[in-house]
């Protein structure tokens, strides 16, 4: 799609979205006592980063749902937080539902059902993913990618891609857990104002898409790396990379896939990873060609 084009919808999204801006309404308060029990005591650790702590809360009406902890957040930026989180409806994003001011500042978001993308890939007792449904996590992923740059406003400060924020529905839908609007000091230096929306849409592409190029390698090998193994990365990066694909391959999919669709795939990983310094191309055009492969007769 055309830079000009791109830019001219961002704007138009960015004004609509400020001509409704109004408060949240369906954002509950929870007690921090009923998310500390949900949490066995905040012991049921998702994930865990510099900037939040996920759980997993099973609250006494049997629902279970994520719970995260922010950190380095005043009281007036978190719940400037609550209120920008509470204003995104995308599919592939959790819901927020809740939040607690307690001893800890807590978000409580949507039913999380199948658990983390990491889940599946590493327990062996699980029902492996299916080759279509794995393309529909990277679609689905790319799609939400598209939605968080281009239709936000304010910019999107902080958004994490790895098979342990990737939450996983009742349905298998795919949906990012790990994603702020305000800055805190270990991304400062990655926050510019909302009036230079162009230019942090460019520092921040080449960002995610070598984010998403690292899930579509962990969900083609079965291989957890949330972005820092070093192994796959260097195996994609490295000269015998075309030559070792078929070894890489996700022995779980067994001969239930396309390995031309596979060995493609691939590539579009590594050229995402090396996209990092110097986007190639963007967002909507990876969601473009992982939507049309999940739209193929074949899958």
């Amino acid at each position: 799609m055309d830079r000009s084009i791109l830019r001219f919808r961002h704007r138009l999204l960015a004004w609509l979205h400020r001509s409704r801006s109004v408060p949240v309404l369906n954002v509950k308060r929870f007690r921090y006592k009923e998310i500390k029990r949900a949490t066995s005591g905040f012991n049921r650790v998702v994930y865990s980063n510099s900037r939040s702590s996920a759980y997993n809360a099973k609250f006494q009406d049997g629902r279970v749902a994520l719970v995260k902890e922010l950190r380095s957040l005043s009281d007036n930026g978190f719940i400037a937080e609550v209120q920008l989180l509470g204003r995104l409806h995308h599919r592939h994003l959790l819901t927020l539902r809740g939040f607690s001011t307690g001893h800890k500042r807590l978000l409580v978001f949507d039913e999380i059902g199948h658990g983390s993308l990491r889940d599946h890939l590493n327990d062996p007792l699980r029902t492996p993913l299916s080759w279509r449904l794995r393309l529909q996590i990277a679609a689905g992923v790319a799609a939400a990618l598209e939605y968080l740059l281009l239709f936000t406003n304010p910019p999107m400060c902080h958004v994490s891609i790895s098979s342990s924020t990737i939450i996983l529905d009742e349905n298998f839908t795919a949906k990012i857990s790990d994603i702020g609007f305000h800055c805190t000091p270990a991304n400062i230096s990655d926050c510019p104002d909302a009036s230079n929306s162009d230019d942090f849409k460019d520092q921040k592409c080449g960002n995610l898409i070598y984010q998403l190029g690292a899930l579509i390698l962990e969900l083609v090998t079965g291989q957890s790396s949330d972005g820092t193994s070093a192994d796959l990365i260097n195996w994609i990066e490295g000269t015998n990379f075309a030559m070792s694909m078929n070894k890489m391959i996700d022995p779980d999919l067994g001969n239930n896939f396309d390995y031309k669709d596979a060995r493609n795939l691939l590539s579009v990983a590594k050229l995402c990873i090396k996209s990092r310094e110097k986007p190639r191309f963007s967002i909507p055009q990876i969601f473009r060609y992982l939507q049309s492969k999940v739209c193929a007769p074949n899958c």
